[in-house]
């Protein structure tokens, strides 16, 4: 019995069992042309995209065309906390570098044009 108990212990431990990356999870995005987002951070083949799942403004939670649509595109982890990608802006429609860093239940994000002279910041929370 005590080999049995040792095995499957081995086993959760060391055989394959997959551990979140910390960027997963749901985030709040920081309120933008008046409204903010919630946003679900999952894998999406070998990197990890956002998808905006909720969407709120100053009435309140509403009901945007955006719900579904991806916001956080393809961001390579980098390690560190440190991930590579593109981000799309929905007030504009435009598509741009992006840059994580991650600290904690803080994530900072950042749009970038003119290969990254120019960016955009914002600074997101863990949901709880």
């Amino acid at each position: 019995m005590k080999n049995l108990t040792t095995a499957v212990l081995a086993l959760a431990t060391w055989g394959g069992v997959a551990l979140a990356d910390p960027i997963e999870g749901i985030w709040q995005t920081q309120p933008d042309d008046g409204a903010y987002a919630l946003v679900t951070m999952a894998p999406c083949g070998p990197n990890y995209c956002g998808t905006i799942e909720r969407t709120f403004n100053a009435d309140g939670e509403y009901q945007s065309n955006n719900i579904g649509k991806t916001l956080v595109i393809d961001m390579a982890a980098e390690g560190g906390g440190k991930y590579k990608g593109k981000v799309w802006r929905p007030s504009n429609d435009k598509i741009y570098i992006g840059k994580i860093a991650l600290d904690g239940d803080s994530m900072r994000l950042s749009g970038c044009v003119a290969g990254g002279l120019i960016c955009s910041k914002q600074t997101w929370s863990r949901a709880k």
